[in-house]
């Protein structure tokens, strides 16, 4: 009897000595990287950019300098619809990167804005600049001489106070009438706006000038 319960614990540490099985290799299918024009079902893309009446004659003069970047480095198509006047853009089948057509629209539409080709340029290769645009009568409500007298110390005398904003916060600026459209990160956009907004509300340009050299040289410590 004990012999018999022996060989069979034997038999048992046999069994649970002996190795599992290995399963076959799993074969992980390899699939080629889908090129953007994939990505989107084989659909062409579009983006319209409007043309106001007054940007007829510098899109005419620049066209070259604004084609030949969006159709050879971005491989984009352009061209300018003249019964429509808009700007018009799509994708290609060798577009390398969908959000490629949305740089070269943010692109066109800041010059759109009045930016020169060469500002505008840095939209294209460069990821984290916007287009902030606001008016006067958001800032407060002026009307007449007032009205002027704000608009002429935006500017300064021959846009000294302007090109001042521009170089301390890296930022470019257009002022079309009443209207202010600024280039540049996010943070510069901010410390402009906030110089521009104190010139609308009456700050003398010298009050401006030293807070903007403060701030500047707090952000120059930080990054």
């Amino acid at each position: 009897m004990a012999s018999s319960e022996a060989a069979a614990s034997a038999m048992e540490i046999e069994k649970a000595a002996a190795p599992a099985p290995v399963p076959a290799a799993v074969v992980r299918p390899q699939f080629e990287a889908l090129k953007p024009h994939d990505m989107s079902d084989g659909k062409v893309q579009f983006r319209k950019v409007g043309v106001p009446p007054h940007r007829y004659a510098p899109l005419k003069r620049c066209w070259m300098e604004i084609y030949t970047p969006i159709y050879e480095q971005m491989k984009i198509d352009i061209r300018m619809n003249l019964k429509a006047r808009k700007v018009e853009l799509k994708t290609r089948a060798d577009t390398p990167d969908v959000s490629n057509l949305q740089k070269c629209a943010d692109f066109v539409h800041a010059f759109m804005l009045g930016f020169d080709v060469a500002d505008a340029l840095a939209l294209l290769r460069l990821d984290d600049l916007y287009v902030d645009s606001f008016e006067i009568k958001d800032v407060k409500t002026l009307r007449g001489e007032h009205l002027s007298r704000a608009i002429g110390r935006l500017s300064g005398k021959g846009g000294k106070t302007k090109f001042a904003i521009e170089n301390s916060t890296r930022t470019r600026i257009v002022i079309a009438d009443t209207k202010i459209h600024i280039l540049g990160s996010f943070l510069n956009i901010k410390v402009a706006r906030d110089s521009l907004c104190s010139l609308i509300l009456g700050s003398p340009a010298g009050k401006v000038y030293s807070k903007l050299r403060a701030v500047t040289a707090r952000l120059a410590e930080k990054y």
